[in-house]
């Protein structure tokens, strides 16, 4: 399969409103960043030793049925694009590990993912091949920066990492620089006990709204009581699932979902490794995520989960993804999901909100 080299539609563009501006050659090295996890991926994964797995967030903890309820009194600045007073989506929200072995225990440090789905979302949306979908995604981990900024140092970490040459492989973090290794043992040592009491940020920056009154925001999803479960001495290797299992049997799970407007132009949207200070710049809530008591651990519904994409990009206008780190996802993340899905021989859709 051949990496589309077309030039960016006008739909696309950098939004220099809001301090976007192109790194050198950024189009080039997300391409090369494509290319060589697919030839990872067709090498794990030869014909005979399929399905494809996610190159990233291939542990899947459940694929979860809620409801995203935006505040029925929600101040005018923050009512842009899905954030309609009082709207109610339904929504497939899946929570993952971040690291790329499926096995890995998790006792053990990694990122941990939400990806959230709403479904029923009307307007067109930002890809010019998605016009005419219906949903609308916002994909976080449980760190509120990423460890990169550089498409450049992305691409060596993504060549050394993958590599046959064990060395190479040894020495890859070094490609993030002082401060992206400092972010990545951070996140790569953090253990959870569930994913239904863990806080989730969206590490880049988005759009919120259009013309005159855009803005430059980040999202957050924040567990709405305090955690109160513990890893499990003699944990399982999947015990992060069996607590989802035993926490929905009998109680419904709740976030807030956050926006932090930027404060000043400092805040700059191109640098996803720098955090917005919270006492800077605060998170205000304009929903609430309801996940009913359900059961979700059934093989059709974790292949179902199995099969869904997500990417920042599955957006409306009014949250345009921001930033170089966001630009490079959106041709990784398409590139990498057509490829798992013709080598699966699946359809690549996106589901209706009849399918909720």
């Amino acid at each position: 399969m051949a990496l589309s080299s077309a030039p960016l539609s006008d739909s696309l563009a950098l939004d220099a409103d809001l301090g976007e501006a192109p790194a050198a050659n950024e189009r080039e090295l997300a391409l090369a960043v494509a290319a060589a996890i697919r030839g990872h991926i067709e090498k794990t994964y030869p014909p005979g030793k399929r399905p494809v797995r996610r190159d990233a967030h291939p542990k899947a903890h459940g694929c979860v049925r809620a409801e995203f309820r935006v505040n029925a009194d929600l101040p005018p600045r923050f009512a842009h694009g899905v954030f309609v007073p009082g709207a109610a989506y339904q929504a497939w929200i899946r929570f993952s590990n971040g690291s790329g072995d499926p096995t890995r225990a998790d006792s053990k440090g990694d990122a941990r993912g939400m990806a959230i789905k709403l479904l029923g979302v009307p307007g067109e949306k930002v890809l010019p091949e998605e016009r005419g979908e219906t949903t609308h995604d916002f994909v976080m981990i449980d760190h509120p920066i990423f460890v990169v900024d550089d498409p450049r140092r992305y691409l060596t970490l993504v060549q050394r990492s993958n590599s046959d040459n064990p060395l190479l492989r040894f020495v890859a973090p070094f490609a993030l620089g002082l401060r992206g290794m400092l972010i990545a043992r951070a996140i790569t040592t953090k253990t959870i006990a569930s994913p239904l009491e863990t806080r989730y940020w969206s590490t880049t920056a988005y759009r919120l709204g259009l013309g005159n009154d855009k803005t430059a925001v980040k999202f957050s999803a924040k567990p709405c009581l305090a955690p109160t479960s513990k890893v499990p001495r003699d944990a399982s290797p999947s015990f992060l699932r069996e607590a989802m299992i035993a926490h929905l049997a009998e109680r419904e799970a709740r976030f807030d979902f956050l926006v932090q407007p930027r404060t000043s132009p400092s805040m700059g949207v191109e640098a996803s490794t720098i955090a917005w200070r919270e006492s800077d710049a605060p998170f205000y809530k304009v929903a609430t995520i309801t996940i009913a008591p359900q059961r979700f651990s059934s093989p059709a519904q974790d292949a179902f989960g199995d099969g869904l994409s997500f990417t920042p990009w599955h957006a409306l206008p009014e949250h345009r993804p921001l930033g170089v780190v966001n630009r490079v996802r959106r041709v990784v993340y398409q590139e990498l999901s057509k490829l798992r899905h013709e080598l699966n021989a699946m359809p690549r859709r996106e589901p209706t909100a009849e399918e909720a």
